[in-house]
């Protein structure tokens, strides 16, 4: 979510019992918003917070005017003092996934490795970028796919009507489509590439993973997902406020398609 609105739009998304404390919250935005200045980053977003046994991680991410190219990824163990991320490779990846057992929130706890076979390294990669591809959401268009292929913000939106905002089919993945390209030309031909150049939520797999409900007296569509628990995404209609974040401890809910 925005860092310029973190403080209101943490409090559209804590009905379901994610957040942080007041003095938390107000410390985190003080910080996010000297952090953009430092880096010079063109905006800031709040990406959320992984919770380890001994101490929490806190990520941000910075961007700069193509919002869909790869973004610069921080994290915080006080919401103050932030460390630059190294971009991940596939190496990290696959040496991240023989770590044995939960986040401790300390970058300094040695994890022991378990081996495993190639089968589980290539799905424990498609792992790793599916938290990533699940938390960042947009609505329909809210960002617009420029001729030259670069992605920027709409001016025009000016949010979803009510009777949209309760249709998972008005919610995209902002990251690379992957169910997009295995459209044929007849299905692509409804839609705008300009706007339409997304996945949307409503072919995640399996069926029943995001719950869409209102809150707020009915003023606010919020969505979390059941198979990143933690994962939270606010939209309020007729208006450009949205966002998303994650609280939760960095692992997905195996036992989903048994309780759908």
């Amino acid at each position: 979510m925005e860092a310029s609105s973190l403080p209101a739009a943490l409090e559209l998304v804590s009905g379901g019992g994610v957040g942080l404390s007041p003095e938390k919250r107000a410390v985190l935005w003080s910080s996010l918003l000297l952090l953009q200045r430092d880096y010079r980053f063109e905006r800031v977003w709040f990406w959320g917070c992984i919770q380890g046994v001994r101490g929490a991680y806190y990520i941000a991410e910075g961007l700069g005017p193509d919002r869909a190219a790869p973004r610069s990824r921080l994290y915080s163990l006080n919401c103050v003092e932030w460390s630059l991320l190294p971009p991940v490779t596939k190496d990290m990846v696959m040496q991240a996934g023989r770590l044995k057992g939960r986040f401790q929130g300390d970058p300094s706890f040695e994890y022991e490795y378990m081996e495993r076979n190639a089968e589980d390294a290539e799905r424990l990669l498609e792992d790793g970028k599916e938290i990533d591809r699940a938390v960042g959401i947009v609505p329909r268009g809210a960002f617009v796919k420029t001729p030259l292929g670069s992605v920027r913000e709409n001016r025009n939106f000016e949010g979803l009507s009510l009777m949209e905002a309760k249709k998972l089919s008005s919610y995209f993945h902002f990251t690379e489509p992957v169910n997009l390209k295995n459209k044929t030309l007849l299905e692509k031909a409804d839609l705008d590439p300009s706007t339409d150049f997304l996945d949307s939520l409503e072919h995640d797999i399996p069926q029943g993973s995001w719950t869409v409900q209102l809150e707020k007296g009915g003023t606010v569509v919020v969505l979390r997902s059941l198979l990143w628990l933690g994962l939270t995404f606010y939209h309020v209609p007729m208006t450009k406020q949205y966002g998303y974040v994650y609280f939760g401890t960095g692992e997905k809910n195996l036992d989903l398609p048994f309780m759908l």
